[in-house]
């Protein structure tokens, strides 16, 4: 029987595969040029077969109640790029670049005035309160044991030496348990560097001087607004 996908996710479904098709389009000079890869069309194909079985492995963590399903939905298909171009003996430091380039690229294509939107939003103290109350839920032995592969994380308030605006750490890594799961360790860290972009291509600083991946006891993110 095959495995089947979240019904969450499979709702999504076509955004996210529309996604990847245009990550894919982005990278293709990379792909021939970096990577020495002359069968495009068929790495694209790959690839595609590698997100629909990346598709059934992805846990669910609440859905639209929890902000950390979508940071699921966008990343995610990374890992399957970076599977395939691993089998294709890429070394991970040029997958790495390809995936961030790529990934930067494809923010954007977002209108600015778009982005800078979701970045106010995001350092709004509207969404400071949801994050702490998230970050409280998150922590908690019931929503960890009803959603085992979750992301569990603190707010943290800046001291009065500290230049950052609020911070998150995360105790324990969604990615960092799929990663464990399914042999995707030698990879996690590609997809790590992906979170520096994201956020500056929406006018948020982003500083972490650990990880998780990097065998740190948590990631520490620190988060400021870039000048305009």
């Amino acid at each position: 029987m095959a495995e089947m996908i979240h019904p969450f996710y499979e709702q999504h479904r076509d955004a996210m595969e529309a996604a990847m098709r245009q990550r894919l389009d982005l990278a293709e000079a990379m792909l021939r040029e970096r990577a020495q890869l002359t069968d495009i069309g068929g790495i694209r194909q790959e690839v595609m077969d590698e997100f629909a079985m990346v598709l059934t492995q992805m846990p669910y963590v609440g859905g639209a109640a929890s902000r950390m399903s979508d940071f699921f939905m966008r990343l995610i298909g990374f890992m399957a790029i970076s599977r395939v171009l691993r089998r294709h003996g890429v070394p991970l430091p040029v997958i790495g670049e390809i995936e961030r380039e790529t990934y930067k690229a494809q923010l954007l294509t977002t209108p600015e005035a778009e982005r800078l939107a979701a970045g106010d939003q995001f350092m709004s103290p509207e969404n400071q309160i949801l994050l702490r109350e998230q970050a409280a839920k998150s922590i908690t032995a019931s929503h960890q044991a009803e959603f085992p592969e979750d992301f569990v994380y603190e707010f943290v308030e800046p001291g009065p030496n500290d230049s950052f605006e609020f911070g998150i750490n995360y105790k324990a890594c969604g990615f960092c348990k799929f990663a464990g799961r399914h042999g995707d360790k030698e990879i996690l860290p590609n997809i790590c560097g992906l979170d520096f972009d994201a956020y500056a291509t929406r006018g948020i600083r982003l500083e972490r001087t650990q990880t998780l991946a990097g065998g740190a006891s948590h990631c520490n993110f620190r988060f400021s607004r870039l000048q305009r």
